[in-house]
């Protein structure tokens, strides 16, 4: 029938992760991702540069050397090679947990060796994650609807006080910091966005935060607040030249704190994978977080060779996926190239760049309300009714929103602790983990019948799943592209 009538039988069609759109849409969709992801790659090398002492030229590398290893590290996420790669719409970018540490390290070892220092302990700390991922991925099952959708409702709330920071001009020492034109234009943007996806329709509407983006910028010109300084100041062509501030060091110090800060990273990754995986409607089983997470390791353990730092998943542009509906890897491939040209052309960057911070916060306020939003929905399948998972989701919450609601609340605990302390993402998961497995694992025994502690049965049985316990698809199942054929066509 499917070859009388020209439609291709179900099993041979794409699934949406897989399908490529047009050229135009390819290119604005992946556009629309690093407009997104901008700010958040360049501002790690914005605070960890002055700290090593970099001036303002050799930090200007630096942000360049991190839009270019970005860009590679989401090729590896979408496209992938062997075992290596999720191939979902994930995006990857320089790590905000690995700030705090490299400061700390910056100042012990001095401007001379302070980013060789840094660049050591990433590049171990990778190899480390490399090697843990297929051990780490089998986690999986502890990672219910009750985990999951905690973790993402704290990963939209977390990066909501950074839109705010944008929204005021994104520096607390600036003058106007908070001023009536910042908030103005942030709320301008917010409304034009809103007004975009409602009367906007099909692709126009797919990319209202890109126009949106635009609009605001044009007219945040005449108000005064784009700069062009950037703009004319860049080079036109700049590699980023490798080992460009010296050979790598290895210190002891420095390699706990940053392999620390990777499982944090292999923490929140794992998450957002999960999360990913139930937007597009592929969820992401044991083989996909494994890849993801070797992807995520390779990419932060060659980031050092092009002078960049570890990298993990951009939860702001799960929000985007989820608002958009655009679920397709290649678009994301696409923001990839994309911040690979624009780390190997400056002046490409600094036109990006010319997108005010109270316009991206503005826009910022949607994407990450979406993340949360997209958590939200998630608990609506985790069984709340069942008290037990109502308190694991009330605890871990209370616990991730420490360090949004009190920044200083864990200010007298040793400093190597806030590398995990001060991220609401990381103890929030921690804590939803530990609570599932003490309510839902430790001491269960399934009823008759049950093969809750059996995934591979629970898969196998049209039983209804436990909520306590995370139920990966299938193996084999065709949502999940076959591996052989993905590595021969990229």
């Amino acid at each position: 029938m499917a070859a009388s009538t020209g439609q291709k039988p179900e099993g041979d069609r794409k699934h949406p992760v897989d399908q490529t759109l047009p050229p135009l849409k390819m290119f604005t969709s992946g556009l629309q991702h690093v407009a997104a992801m901008y700010a958040g790659v360049v501002a790690p090398p914005m605070i960890v540069g002055p700290a090593c002492g970099l001036s303002a030229t050799e930090t200007a590398f630096l942000m360049g050397a991190s839009l270019f290893t970005a860009g590679i590290a989401t090729l590896l996420q979408t496209l992938g090679f062997w075992k290596v790669g999720a191939r979902l719409p994930f995006v990857n970018g320089v790590s905000f947990a690995g700030v705090t540490p490299m400061v700390a390290i910056g100042k012990a070892h001095g401007p001379a060796d302070a980013l060789p220092v840094i660049f050591g302990a990433v590049i171990v700390a990778g190899v480390l994650g490399f090697l843990l991922a297929p051990y780490f991925s089998k986690l999986v099952r502890f990672f219910p609807p009750v985990v999951t959708g905690t973790v993402i409702t704290l990963i939209g709330v977390s990066l909501l006080p950074v839109a705010f920071n944008w929204s005021q001009g994104g520096n607390d020492r600036a003058p106007d910091y908070g001023s009536l034109t910042n908030i103005g234009m942030a709320a301008l943007t917010f409304l034009i966005v809103l007004v975009l996806r409602r009367v906007l329709r099909g692709f126009l509407q797919q990319i209202a935060i890109l126009l949106g983006l635009i609009a605001g910028t044009l007219i945040a010109i005449p108000v005064g607040i784009t700069h062009f300084s950037a703009l004319s100041q860049a080079s036109l062509v700049g590699f980023p030249t490798p080992f460009h501030f010296g050979a790598p060091q290895f210190d002891l110090a420095a390699i706990v704190s940053m392999c620390i800060v990777m499982l944090v990273c292999m923490t929140e990754s794992t998450a957002d994978m999960l999360a990913l995986g139930r937007i597009v409607d592929r969820p992401a089983d044991e083989r996909t977080i494994e890849g993801g997470l070797r992807a995520d390791t390779l990419g932060s353990a060659l980031s050092p060779l092009f002078n960049g730092f570890a990298n993990s998943a951009f939860a702001q542009n799960i929000g985007l996926v989820a608002m958009t509906k655009v679920r397709s890897r290649f678009v994301v491939a696409t923001s990839g190239l994309i911040l690979v040209v624009l780390g190997l052309c400056p002046v490409a960057a600094s036109v990006i760049s010319l997108v005010p911070l109270p316009v991206l916060g503005g826009a910022g306020i949607v994407l990450f309300g979406s993340v949360a939003a997209s958590g939200i929905q998630t608990l609506a399948s985790a069984a709340m009714e069942k008290g037990d998972n109502a308190l694991i989701v009330a605890a871990a919450v209370g616990i991730g929103l420490i360090p949004i609601a009190a920044p200083d609340f864990y200010h007298h605990l040793p400093k190597d602790l806030l590398v995990v302390l001060d991220s609401g993402i990381s103890t929030g998961a921690l804590v939803a983990l530990v609570l599932n497995l003490a309510f839902n694992h430790l001491g269960r025994k399934p009823a008759d019948g049950d093969a809750a502690g059996d995934p591979e049965a629970d898969a196998a049985d049209a039983v209804p799943a436990d909520p306590g316990i995370a139920q990966p698809p299938a193996p084999g199942g065709a949502d999940r592209p076959d591996e052989t054929a993905a590595v021969t066509a990229h």
